[in-house]
């Protein structure tokens, strides 16, 4: 079973504790963990690109010369694409970039990013925090002391608005809870840090 140190929000070790064998102690399945970095990027892209085909461009309703006699190659419009400002051929149009991945491999990629975290020894556990006052000086002081300066992701087992709030202002620094934790934040931060309640809950429901 992997172990992990406990820590406090001064950076001291309090315990170790041991984690679920089956939820971070597997083999971390890298081509499953593209696979959902991919899903992940592919859902957040808003697919708004617009541009406007021969038909919706304005003008063009007269046919520019007669057919024969001009010694000009035919034309219908002053708006067909081969036109400057006609309309655009094959116009890129708003659409749906989302797909769905199978459970079993969103659980499988999950697993394995929990893992590679315990593995790069780049998961921290902290006993708790809990905060009176929003206060982003406090979370960041919280972060120096656990050496976790740069990207870090901050799980918790349930939503804290003092603790959400006062986090978002630290640049590279994002909170989620248990429920809405994704493969891409977990591999896209450089500390990993877990309240103890969190990995609990964690292994209740990866387990």
């Amino acid at each position: 079973m992997p172990t992990v140190a406990v820590f406090d929000v001064a950076g001291k070790e309090i315990e170790k504790i041991e984690l679920s064998e089956s939820v971070f102690g597997i083999e971390p399945n890298k081509a499953v963990m593209l696979h959902m970095v991919k899903n992940y990027l592919a859902n957040q892209r808003q697919g708004t690109q617009s541009a406007l085909t021969r038909t919706e461009v304005s003008g063009g309703g007269k046919k520019p010369w007669r057919q024969k006699g001009t010694g000009h190659a035919r034309q219908g419009s002053t708006r067909a694409p081969q036109w400057t400002h006609g309309g655009i051929v094959f116009a890129p149009k708003p659409r749906s970039y989302r797909y769905t991945v199978n459970k079993k491999v969103r659980r499988l990629a999950m697993k394995s990013a929990f893992s590679s975290k315990v593995l790069d020894n780049e998961m921290i556990v902290v006993s708790g925090l809990s905060m009176d006052e929003y206060k982003t000086k406090t979370v960041a002081a919280m972060l120096k002391a656990l050496g976790s300066e740069k990207k870090a992701l901050i799980v918790l087992p349930e939503v804290d608005a003092k603790v959400v709030a006062s986090a978002r202002n630290i640049p590279g620094v994002k909170t989620a809870t248990v429920n809405t934790l994704n493969v891409y934040d977990i591999l896209n931060a450089d500390k990993f840090i877990v309240l103890k309640d969190a990995v609990a809950k964690i292994e209740e429901v990866y387990a």
